[in-house]
């Protein structure tokens, strides 16, 4: 299996947009919060937005946001964070196809998205990651990256699922899954 990594374009929306939403739930990602994400994961020339390509076809996303682009908000514990804010990017989304998953793509994506914001100067990232993913393979892989737990938050996405028709696929609906807030530092990547 060879695997293309090219960063996000516009042309790459729609196809996006199927993979989040098919991995996350129904409107996870929609074409006006895609293009604000898009948007904030560019300085410059530095994008930080990274997909991964399997024969063609989309296979992975990971959505990142620079320093400055992303808000501090009640799910967020800077007291608790190792670097400053302004060293820091936030791991928005990630998402790999069901079918591909365990070979290293979202891995690889991590590794590119991490790559780009050492360009501006980051140490470290953030993610809230989901607690309730399918045999919590999120926050297994994001451990095993070298992500540290600081914090859970319940009811992360439940605004969003409640004003902005966001449907999650484990609680079939109306969202009370957990965030775990998770640092990873830039130590142990090449």
């Amino acid at each position: 299996m060879t695997v293309i990594y090219k960063e996000l374009t516009a042309a790459d929306h729609a196809a996006v947009l199927e993979l989040g939403n098919q991995v996350h739930g129904e409107n996870y990602l929609t074409p006006e919060s895609l293009a604000d994400y898009a948007q904030r994961g560019l300085v410059g020339d530095t994008n930080l937005n990274w997909l991964a390509f399997v024969d063609g076809k989309l296979a992975g996303i990971r959505l990142t946001f620079a320093p400055g682009n992303w808000d501090i908000d009640e799910y967020c514990t800077p007291s608790e964070w190792p670097v400053s804010v302004e060293q820091m990017c936030y791991f928005k989304c990630s998402a790999v196809d069901a079918n591909i998953r365990g070979a290293g793509i979202g891995r690889g994506l991590l590794d590119h998205s991490i790559q780009a914001a050492r360009q501006l100067g980051c140490k470290a990232g953030l993610a809230h990651i989901w607690m309730q993913s399918p045999n919590n393979s999120a926050y297994s892989y994001f451990s095993r990256c070298g992500g540290e737990l600081i914090k859970e938050h319940a009811d992360r996405w439940y605004r969003l699922s409640v004003e902005e028709g966001y449907h999650c696929p484990i609680c079939d609906g109306v969202c009370h899954c957990a965030a775990g807030e998770m640092i990873l530092r830039f130590k142990d990547f090449s």
